[in-house]
Formats: structure tokens, sequence, C-alpha cells
């Protein structure tokens, strides 16, 4: 049985619609990319959350050097370094 117009509406209710102007270098990476992530949308949407994993680690990573900072003695930059190069920061 096919969903009615109210159901299939509905499984869009969650998704947003924008627009997005891209440079031309920029619109060639998205083209490049789109077949192994499942086209322009998901690519677009895997990106997003790339970069949403990456600056929660950066604001983990920060939280965690402002709470040693407080209970302990400043890390040099050597070690801020290292740190940051296993976290892949």
């Amino acid at each position: 049985m096919l969903p009615t117009s109210a159901q299939a509406s509905n499984t869009f209710d969650d998704m947003a619609r924008a627009t997005v102007r891209l440079e031309k270098e920029e619109r060639q990476i998205l083209e490049r990319l789109a077949p192994q992530f499942g086209g322009e949308a998901a690519t677009i949407r895997e990106a997003l959350q790339r970069l949403a994993d990456d600056h929660d680690r950066r604001e983990a990573v920060n939280a965690f050097f402002e709470e040693w900072e407080a209970e302990s003695e400043p890390l040099s930059p050597d070690e801020v370094a290292a740190i940051a190069k296993r976290c892949g920061l």
C-alpha cells in the first residue's frame, strides 16, 4: 500500500531545505565526492556532521586544558602540541 499524501509529507517534516552558493572549485569538489557518499545532499550532510564532530572534539580538548590548568600547573606548549596531535587537532 502506498503512503497517503499526508503520510508522505510527514516523512519530510524533519528535513529542512537550504540553498547554498558554491564557487566553481567547491562545486567540483562536491561533484567529485557525491558518488562516494550517496549524492550531493548526503555529501553535504556528511560534511556538516564531520565539521560538528571536529568542533565537539576541539571543545572537549579545550575544556580538558582549562580543567587541567585550574587543578595543576599549566601545560607547556610542547605538551599542548602532543595532546592536540594525539586528538587529531
